[in-house]
């Protein structure tokens, strides 16, 4: 009889998590377990639809003459991205992200917050890190250099929720990396198959 290794706290779902956003070189928090530093704002509510972890690679094949399978692969693009819905669209760190406005031009006057949109919006670059939770699990994700990529429309409607849908792009730091991982995950138990 084969036997079949499983082991269900190695498996994850993200049951809680959030977002927070700060400037570009400020530091990633130790752990997911770490509260972030006063430098990292909230994003606050995400929608329920949580984070989406993408991975978008192409990649060219070099098969020889005479033989119907490539010898080799190049990854010729390689791009990670993180999307999410932030629900909180009244907090002005929200704002000024899906706007592109420093967070000090949202200050408000009395009663009112006013501000203007760019016809020729120039690069906004932050720092992201994002925390999973479930259980005795936690992932964390760094991100030193992101912007929003993509912007979904809004929708103000009776019956759903604003909200600004977001694609984050991960740029390499001056080390090469786009992303970096902190895992708080159980050890995999050693294999005693045959």
């Amino acid at each position: 009889m084969v036997n079949i290794t499983r082991a269900a706290d190695l498996t994850q779902i993200g049951a809680n998590g959030g977002g927070w956003v700060a400037d570009v070189g400020t530091a990633a928090p130790a752990t997911p377990l770490t509260q972030p530093a006063a430098a990292w704002k909230p994003l606050g509510c995400i929608s329920d639809d949580g984070l989406v972890q993408g991975f978008d690679e192409d990649s060219q094949e070099f098969t020889p003459w005479g033989l119907t399978s490539p010898i080799r692969t190049q990854i010729t693009k390689s791009l990670r991205t993180f999307k999410l819905t932030a629900w909180e669209t009244s907090r002005t760190t929200v704002q000024s992200l899906q706007y592109r406005i420093p967070v000090a031009n949202l200050a408000p006057v009395g009663t009112l917050t006013s501000f203007a949109e760019t016809a020729s919006p120039v690069p906004d670059r932050r720092a992201f890190w994002f925390a999973i939770f479930d259980g005795d699990t936690s992932r964390g994700f760094y991100v030193p250099q992101g912007e929003i990529s993509d912007r979904a429309d809004v929708t103000h409607k009776q019956d759903q929720m604003a909200g600004f849908e977001w694609t984050i792009t991960a740029y390499p730091d001056a080390a090469g990396n786009t992303v970096y991982h902190a895992d708080m995950v159980p050890v995999t138990p050693a294999y005693i198959g045959s």
